[in-house]
């Protein structure tokens, strides 16, 4: 299937395949994101990004015929900037799947396509103690796209894909499914 088997080492007791998404996955996607995340309608990003975007990274872990868990990476820049930059979307997994280690490995798998890739480095607006765990640190030089409340300062974060890679600063240049400003606030 073109993905990486998991299994106990990453704490499951049975077996999953992590792949790149494919058209047929899409409403099983968004299935997930409703039962993961059902606080965050991200169905409209979603489906722009899979309808609008080539360069949108998606991988899902599947058993079977079940999607467990997704993550989608899409390539952005820096105003006036060349470096290939990527932000993650949230990552859910099904609730009954959690704490098992499919969405480090989901992360894992991307970072590691990303940075063979040339992606330089990776942004995303998420819980600093859950992505701190792969190396996401508070992002300042990078501006994301809207202002953010000074709640959710933290939770814009970065991760560097190289090492001794250059600083990065700037305005954040997202393709437009990301440019929806309650995509950016409480």
């Amino acid at each position: 299937t073109g993905g990486w088997v998991y299994q106990e080492a990453f704490g499951l007791t049975g077996l999953y395949d992590i792949r790149n998404g494919k058209d047929e996955d899409r409403a099983l996607i968004r299935a997930l994101y409703r039962a993961a995340l059902p606080g965050e309608d991200l169905s409209e990003l979603l489906s722009d990004l899979f309808a609008e975007r080539d360069d949108v990274l998606s991988l899902v872990a599947v058993s079977g015929d079940d999607v467990l868990g997704h993550v989608a990476f899409t390539v952005c820049r820096i105003e006036g900037g060349d470096a290939e930059l990527a932000l993650l979307v949230p990552l859910p997994v099904l609730p009954a799947q959690q704490r098992r280690g499919i969405g480090t490995a989901l992360i894992g798998e991307g970072l590691r396509r990303l940075r063979e890739g040339g992606v330089a480095r990776v942004l995303v607006l998420g819980d600093p103690n859950y992505y701190g765990r792969f190396g996401f640190a508070t992002e300042t030089a990078i501006v994301a796209p809207y202002p953010l409340v000074p709640a959710w300062r933290t939770a814009w974060q970065s991760l560097a894909l190289r090492k001794n890679s250059t600083v990065i600063d700037g305005h954040l240049i997202v393709p437009p499914p990301w440019m929806r400003a309650s995509l950016w606030s409480p």
